[in-house]
């Protein structure tokens, strides 16, 4: 396990440096991508991430690589949670800890399923529909809020990472052409 970890992280790392385009573009994308997948909107990430990114000029697969960072099984019930949590100090009373658990154990056991069958829309639209309104509500004001520093942060270190590789690479471009 501890092996296939270490090469699932090496292969994504090369996949993440060969990618192309300006620092900016790749760290907007990235901070795009962590801040949907912060969002208690599951089963929409890819959609909203490809709908907010291309409009904006930012890196669509930086923001996706950057989505499945931040929002992934091992991470996903701390993320509804501290949602839940934000959303229920300004909005008191209208989600219950029991249907946090709920709509946890819900999307936990559908979303794999869903995935298979593609039925994502479907899905969601259910999981809402018994969840409620204002209790989905809870949900989102508090994933928008903890969306935010983690949009921002993403972007910060992003910028930082590919501003150095940018540099890295010029300067391997300029000492092969110096040798040629």
């Amino acid at each position: 396990m501890k092996l296939n970890l270490r090469r699932a992280s090496r292969y994504w790392y090369f996949r993440l440096i060969r990618l192309q385009g300006s620092p900016h573009s790749l760290a907007l994308g990235a901070a795009t991508g962590a801040f949907i997948a912060a969002t208690p909107t599951m089963p929409l990430h890819t959609a909203l991430i490809l709908a907010v990114t291309l409009p904006l000029g930012a890196n669509a697969l930086s923001a996706l690589a950057a989505s499945a960072v931040v929002s992934n099984p091992l991470t996903i019930p701390a993320q509804y949670y501290l949602a839940w949590k934000i959303g229920n100090l300004l909005l008191p009373g209208r989600l219950h800890k029991e249907q946090l658990d709920n709509l946890l154990n819900m999307v936990h056991h559908t979303s794999l399923l869903a995935l298979l069958k593609g039925d994502h829309l479907m899905q969601a639209a259910k999981t809402i529909e018994e969840l409620g309104l204002e209790a989905m509500l809870v949900l989102l004001v508090g994933g928008l809020l903890l969306a935010v520093p983690i949009g921002i942060v993403t972007y910060l270190l992003a910028i930082h990472f590919f501003t150095g590789l940018q540099k890295k690479r010029r300067q391997r471009h300029l000492l092969n052409h110096a040798k040629s």
